[in-house]
C-alpha cells in the first residue's frame, strides 16, 4: 500500500508540473508571445481549427459590422477544402496563421514531419488568399524544446495565449463562453476561441453536425466585441500586436 501510495503522489507530482510547463504563460522551453504590451488598452481576438464555413464566414460578417479585425490560426487541410473563406479572411484585414496541416500534437513529431506540417499549410493559405505568414499556434499549446527549436529555424513566431480557454468546444451557451472570457480582459490579452474542430471537414468527412456546429461561438464574438468595445478597448491582430513589442 505505501508503494502504491508513493507512486500515485510521484505521479500527481509528474502531472502537476507537467500541466505548469505546457501552461500559455510558461516559458520554460523557450520564448512564446503570451501577451501584448500592458500599457496599451488593446487587445487580441484570435481563432483556432479553421476555416470552417458557414461558421467562420458568419463570424466574419460579425467583425466586418463591427469593424474590428481577428487573428485565424487556420488548419492546412481545411484551407486546401474552403480556400474562399481564407481569401476572404485576407480580404477583409485579418491576419492568418499557421495552426499545422492536420492538427498533430506537435510533441510527437520529428522535426521533418513538423517541417512538413507547417510548410504544407503554408502552402495552402498562399495559394488560397496570396498570403505568407510567420505566425504559428501549436495545437493543444503542446511545445517543447525541440518544437520550438525547430519553429524558431523555421522563422515562425510561436503565439500562445493571455486568458483562459472559454472551451467553447463543449458547446456552453454564447453568454458563457463571453462571461468566461471577459472577466479576464486586461490590457495586452490575447484571446482564443474556436471556429472549427481541429480542422475537421464535416461535409466531406460525413461527420454529424453538432461537430462542427459553431453557432455557440458567432453568436459570443459578438457579445465579446461589444463588451469590450463599451470598455474602451481597440482590437489588433496578431502582427499588430507584435510590431508594438
Amino acid at each position: 500500500m505505501r508503494i502504491v501510495a508513493v507512486l500515485a503522489i510521484v505521479a500527481g507530482l509528474f502531472f502537476i508540473a507537467y500541466e505548469w510547463a505546457e501552461s500559455p504563460a510558461s516559458q520554460l522551453f523557450g520564448a512564446t508571445v503570451v501577451h501584448g504590451p500592458a500599457n496599451l488598452r488593446e487587445v487580441a481576438l484570435t481563432f483556432d481549427d479553421g476555416p470552417n464555413p458557414p461558421y467562420t464566414n458568419a463570424i466574419l460578417r460579425v467583425l466586418k459590422t463591427e469593424r474590428v479585425h481577428a487573428t485565424f490560426f487556420v488548419v492546412g487541410r481545411a484551407v486546401a477544402a474552403y480556400p474562399a473563406t481564407v481569401r476572404m479572411e485576407a480580404r477583409d484585414g485579418d491576419a492568418i496563421g499557421n495552426h499545422t496541416w492536420n492538427h498533430a500534437h506537435l510533441i510527437v513529431l520529428d522535426p521533418q514531419q513538423i517541417d512538413r506540417s507547417l510548410q504544407r499549410t503554408d502552402a495552402a493559405i498562399e495559394k488560397a488568399a496570396g498570403v505568407r505568414t510567420t505566425i504559428v499556434r501549436p495545437p493543444f499549446g503542446a511545445r517543447d524544446w525541440l518544437v520550438l527549436s525547430e519553429l524558431r529555424r523555421l522563422g515562425y513566431t510561436p503565439v500562445m495565449w493571455s486568458v483562459p480557454l472559454a472551451r467553447d468546444w463543449n458547446d456552453p451557451p454564447p453568454a458563457v463562453i463571453a462571461r468566461r472570457v471577459l472577466r479576464y480582459v486586461r490590457n495586452g490579452s490575447i484571446i482564443v476561441l474556436h471556429d472549427g474542430n481541429r480542422g475537421l471537414v464535416c461535409a466531406r468527412e460525413h461527420l454529424a453536425t453538432h461537430v462542427c456546429d459553431r453557432s455557440n461561438v458567432v453568436a459570443a464574438t459578438r457579445i465579446i466585441v461589444k463588451a469590450l468595445k463599451r470598455r474602451g478597448y481597440r482590437f489588433v491582430t496578431i502582427p499588430q500586436m507584435l510590431h508594438q513589442q
